[in-house]
């Protein structure tokens, strides 16, 4: 089995966000502002108004030491790795599956029709863009530069602009 293949598409490997003490990690950094407002607000109550105001306290400077346009209420699933957090932007109506991995300056943009949803264990290479209403399927990859604008299937790699298919692999290996 190849360590691709190795990384799951529906459990969130939680480890790939977990902070190290003493190490610059902003995109971890930000992450976990993200999720610790998340959290709070879906707890309700005065305390969690008091608290979630102190996490987008902290998500605006994690945001800006980043260089990220990652909204605060998007829909992450476990176990992102966005370990060059520069450039990225996206949109506030997409959704991001278990164990994604987003590199600089990638843009997943909506238009009036929805915004991108990413499958678990999708790998986004740098500068790619993912424009519309559109699902990348799991295990599915985007090369560095592609302009994704339709659908890319499960375990498919998808390259240049406008993006199309490469390799089309059988996604439950």
């Amino acid at each position: 089995m190849s360590g691709e293949n190795c990384i799951s598409a529906e459990l969130p490997d939680w480890g790939r966000e977990k902070i190290i003490p003493l190490a610059w990690q902003p995109d971890r950094r930000l992450l976990r502002s993200i999720r610790g407002y998340q959290s709070t607000r879906s707890r309700g109550g005065i305390s969690a108004l008091i608290l979630s105001r102190y996490w987008v306290l902290v998500y605006r400077f994690w945001s800006a030491v980043c260089g990220a346009d990652i909204p605060i209420n998007t829909k992450i699933e476990g176990g992102l790795a966005i370990p060059h957090p520069n450039g990225i932007v996206i949109h506030c109506d997409s959704q991001i599956g278990p164990n994604c991995l987003i590199l600089q300056q990638v843009t997943l943009a909506g238009d009036e029709k929805g915004a991108p949803r990413l499958g678990g264990h999708v790998d986004i290479g740098a500068g790619a863009k993912i424009l519309g209403s559109l699902t990348i399927g799991d295990h599915a990859k985007i090369g560095a530069n592609a302009v994704v604008l339709s659908d890319v299937p499960a375990g498919a790699t998808a390259v240049g602009i406008p993006a199309r298919i490469i390799t089309k692999k059988n996604a439950g290996l």
